[in-house]
């Protein structure tokens, strides 16, 4: 968005890279992001193994995580273990996630889109429900929230990246929370990280008060 006339683009977008793209070779944590086990594209399986779907990206446990998975990528796993019962592996979901149809229903466990949607939404929030001036006390404990926020998040691979990103070692990417002004604009920052990452259009950040909180001047929030 370039003025506060047009409308606002789309800034609910994915928590992190790893909810679209496929892994890459582990590499520095900043920016390139943490990487997790996903499909392999190489046509050779081992034997008893099957062969997952692209997007796919796989918990801690080994098995497909999916709050860190599109729900296409999860309708074609599920696709894929209806199609194959007999083979059964450590990345095969279990029968009471294959859910038929699970795309057309909105009372469904979320994706990672829906997820990240949702997360950016309450963050965006909290920017906006800040002190004007935080007192040393808020700060603290939004400090302690964020930290807790980026070990817990559901996606793991997001809650890393998210992690990362805020330790990257020149302190560019540290949270700013002295008070409501500097914070939302750290976030809109942090927002936008993954917007390029993504391919997507970046928001304006000195229009993010408009967004979050006020409302647009143009009056169509009123």
């Amino acid at each position: 968005m370039s003025d506060s006339n047009n409308p606002p683009p789309d800034t609910q977008k994915h928590l992190f890279i790893h909810q679209q793209q496929q892994p890459t070779a582990p590499s520095s944590a900043q920016p390139s992001m943490t990487t997790a086990p996903a499909a392999t594209k190489d046509d050779t399986v081992p034997a008893g193994m099957t062969k997952l779907p692209n997007g796919v990206i796989l918990d801690k446990d080994g098995k497909p995580c999916r709050l860190c998975t599109s729900a296409a990528s999860w309708r074609a796993l599920t696709k894929q273990a209806k199609s194959t019962p007999t083979t059964t592996t450590s990345s095969n979901p279990s029968p009471a996630t294959t859910t038929p149809g699970q795309g057309s229903y909105t009372d469904c466990p979320p994706d990672s889109e829906a997820l990240g949607r949702s997360t950016w939404t309450f963050l965006h929030s909290l920017t906006a429900s800040y002190p004007a001036q935080a007192s040393t006390e808020q700060q603290s404990e939004m400090r302690t929230f964020l930290g807790i926020f980026s070990r817990l998040y559901p996606c793991w691979v997001c809650a890393d990246d998210f992690r990362n990103w805020m330790a990257e070692p020149s302190g560019a990417n540290e949270p700013r929370l002295k008070g409501r002004q500097e914070f939302g604009d750290w976030m809109c920052r942090a927002h936008n990280e993954v917007n390029r990452k993504l391919g997507k259009k970046e928001f304006d950040c000195k229009f993010w008060e408009e967004r979050w909180r006020t409302g647009w001047k143009d009056g169509r929030c009123d």
